[in-house]
C-alpha cells in the first residue's frame, strides 16, 4: 500500500488509531498521512477544488486552518485580473491556495514560503493540480533578500499575507507585530512592483492602517458566510489620492470613499408610523467598511439611530440583500412590561438582539422570557426620530432575505 492508497482507503478512520497502528505501514510517513487526512476533512468545504484532488498533501494542521478559502482566494485573483496583472509574486505562500488562484488568471506566478516543509508540499501540490505556471521559492523575505528571491521574475503585482499570530497563538492586529514586518519592507516592495496587495487582520482599523501605509488606492473588505473574512489593501507606488473602500460579499459589491461617508446626511424616521415595512441589518463585511450614513442617503433608508446601525426600508434592494439581511417587521411595540408580556405569549421561541440599549441581548431575552430558535427575530433598539426625540422599541420581525437565509 502506498501513501495515496492509504489516505484514500482510510479517509474516515480515527486518526489517533492510525497513528497508534503506524507499525502496519513502516514505509509510509504516518504523521504526514494523518495530517493530510485531517486537512482533507477541513478542505472539503473550505477549498472544494483541492479536496477533489486526492494527491494533495497537507503537512500540518495550521496550514489548512490559516489558508484562504476558495471563495476569498478566487476574489483576490479576480482583483488581480481587474488590474491586468500578468505576473504575480506571492511572497508568503503558506499552503498555496492564493498562488493557485492567481495562477488561473496570470501568465506566471512566483510562490515563496519560508517554511521548507510547506514549500516542498506546495511544489508537489501545484503539480497535482496542473498549475504548471507557478515557480516555487523557499526563503525568508527581508528588504535585503527580496531581490534575490524575485531574481529575474518581474512582477506586476506583489501579494503579501504576513503572519499575524504570536508564538503563544495570540492573534495580532498591529502592522509592527506582523511577520515579516510590513513597514520596513514596504519601500522594497514598492520598488520591486508597481502595485502591492496586503492582506491584513480583519479586526484592524481601516483608517489607521491606511494612514500608516500611505499610497493606498483601494481597500477591499471581503465577506463570506456571514463573516468579514479578509481586509485587503491595494498600494500603488506614488499614489497620493483618496482611497476607495469596496465591500465584496457573495457576488454583491458596494463602493464608496471615506469623504463620501463623512459628507453623507442620513435620513431618520419621522415618527412611529415610519417604522413599518422592512428592517435592514448590514452584514459584518459591510459593517466593517463603515458606510453607515451613506447606506441611508444612497439607498433611501431610514437610519434607526445615530449609534444604531439598523435601517428601515420600504422595499428590498438587490445589492444590499447580498451584503446584509432584510427582516419583515411584524409588529412594533414601545419597550416596557406590556410589550414583554405580549411577546412572551406570542413568541415562546425567538432570536433576540439588543442595539444601543443599556442591556445585553441575553438580558433582553430573559426579560421577554423566550427560548432561542424559530424564524422570529426580536430587535430591541433605541430609535432617534427626526424631531430629536428618542424612544426604545421592541420589533418583532421575520427573516426576509440575505446571506445565509
Amino acid at each position: 500500500m502506498n501513501f495515496l492508497q492509504l489516505t484514500r482507503e482510510h479517509g474516515d478512520d480515527d486518526c489517533a488509531r492510525l497513528l497508534l497502528g503506524r507499525d502496519k505501514w513502516p514505509d509510509i510517513d504516518m504523521d504526514l498521512a494523518v495530517s493530510t487526512l485531517e486537512g482533507r476533512r477541513r478542505m472539503k468545504k473550505k477549498v472544494p477544488s483541492w479536496y477533489a484532488c486526492e494527491a494533495i498533501v497537507y503537512p500540518n494542521r495550521l496550514c489548512t486552518e490559516q489558508c484562504s478559502s476558495e471563495a476569498t482566494a478566487v476574489r483576490k485573483a479576480a482583483l488581480a485580473g481587474e488590474l491586468g496583472a500578468r505576473r504575480i509574486a506571492d511572497l508568503s505562500g503558506g499552503l498555496g491556495v492564493d498562488a493557485w488562484a492567481f495562477s488561473r488568471v496570470a501568465e506566471a506566478v512566483l510562490y515563496n514560503e519560508m517554511n521548507p516543509a510547506l514549500a516542498r508540499a506546495a511544489r508537489d501540490n501545484f503539480a497535482a493540480l496542473g498549475a504548471g505556471n507557478i515557480q516555487v521559492r523557499n526563503a525568508e523575505i527581508t528588504p535585503v533578500t527580496l531581490g534575490e528571491v524575485l531574481g529575474d521574475f518581474r512582477p506586476d503585482l506583489l501579494y503579501l499575507d504576513p503572519a499575524r499570530r504570536a508564538a503563544d497563538g495570540r492573534k495580532l492586529f498591529r502592522l509592527e507585530d506582523c511577520s515579516p514586518p510590513v513597514l520596513p519592507l514596504l519601500p522594497a516592495l514598492l520598488a520591486a512592483a508597481p502595485r502591492v496587495l496586503l492582506k491584513l487582520s480583519p479586526m484592524a482599523d481601516i483608517t489607521l492602517l491606511a494612514r500608516a501605509l500611505g499610497c493606498v488606492r483601494e481597500v477591499l473588505v471581503v465577506g463570506a458566510e456571514g463573516e468579514c473574512k479578509e481586509l485587503l489593501f491595494l498600494l500603488e507606488a506614488g499614489y497620493a489620492g483618496e482611497y476607495a473602500i469596496r465591500v465584496s460579499d457573495g457576488g454583491a459589491e458596494f463602493c464608496f470613499t471615506p469623504s463620501g461617508e463623512a459628507e453623507a446626511i442620513p435620513r431618520s424616521p419621522d415618527g412611529p408610523g415610519a417604522l413599518g415595512g422592512l428592517l435592514y441589518e448590514p452584514g459584518r463585511a459591510l459593517a466593517k467598511a463603515g458606510a453607515f450614513k451613506l447606506l441611508s442617503s444612497r439607498f433611501g433608508l431610514r437610519k434607526a439611530g445615530r449609534s444604531t446601525q439598523l435601517y428601515f426600508a420600504d422595499s428590498e434592494d438587490v445589492t444590499l440583500a447580498g451584503l446584509g439581511k432584510y427582516f419583515r417587521i411584524d409588529s412594533v411595540l414601545p419597550m416596557g412590561n406590556a410589550a414583554f408580556r405580549t411577546l412572551r405569549k406570542d413568541c415562546p421561541q425567538a432570536e433576540v438582539t439588543a442595539r444601543n440599549l443599556p442591556l445585553t441581548s441575553e438580558a433582553l431575552r430573559r426579560k421577554i422570557g423566550c427560548a432561542s430558535g424559530a424564524a422570529v427575530h426580536i430587535f430591541g433598539l433605541r430609535i432617534d426620530f427626526e424631531n430629536g426625540t428618542s424612544v426604545n422599541y421592541l420589533l418583532k420581525t421575520l427573516r426576509s432575505s440575505g446571506p445565509g437565509r
